[in-house]
């Protein structure tokens, strides 16, 4: 990969990464929720993150947007990925294009280093493998065509069987990963 653009697999929580934006596996309603939602939503000020999130209203499955990241980080970005319904509904394409638009976002903001939960995989029922897949290979395809560019991409995950099967599709797709 060109830059100086990392892609990295952690066991530590999403709400403790210390990267500058933390990406939010929202609902296209952009309520608190349960999950890494719920927890993003806690650490950053339920309230006040929720009054941001009402402003903006409504985000398309497959799309982010973003918000200050209040008492947790610099910005938060929520990203809505797919109910998974079996593959048949653009659902591969719609996790994918959530962290493409949410490393557009980030690159729009300056901001030069994130953590992603893997979206999608936990309530919204997408198989770990093609979350996986989907995940790294839009990382993957973002910082070859942004080559002028260079961000910290971290996923924050605290099972460790999740881990290495992250990082046995990174190595399928040829993608280095620092391990922290």
């Amino acid at each position: 990969m060109a830059n100086n653009s990392t892609v990295e697999i952690r066991k530590v929580g999403i709400t403790n990464t210390g990267a500058k934006c933390v990406v939010n596996a929202a609902n296209s309603s952009l309520k608190e929720g349960g999950g890494v939602c719920g927890v993003i939503f806690l650490a950053a000020g339920a309230t006040e993150l929720q009054k941001a999130c009402d402003e903006i209203g409504h985000c398309d499955t497959g799309s982010a947007v973003i918000t200050p990241g209040y008492h947790l980080c610099d910005y938060i970005i929520h990203a809505v990925g797919p109910m998974y319904m079996g593959g048949k509904r653009n659902e591969p394409e719609q996790l994918y294009s959530c962290y493409i638009n949410s490393l557009d976002l980030a690159k729009e903001n300056g901001i030069k280093s994130i953590a992603f939960p893997l979206i999608s995989s936990g309530i919204f029922g997408y198989p770990k493998e093609g979350a996986w897949r989907q995940a790294l290979q839009a990382c993957k395809d973002w910082i070859e065509k942004n080559d002028d560019y260079s961000i910290a991409i971290g996923f924050a995950i605290i099972d460790k069987d999740l881990i290495d099967l992250g990082l046995k599709i990174a190595d399928e797709l040829g993608i280095t990963i620092s391990r922290g």
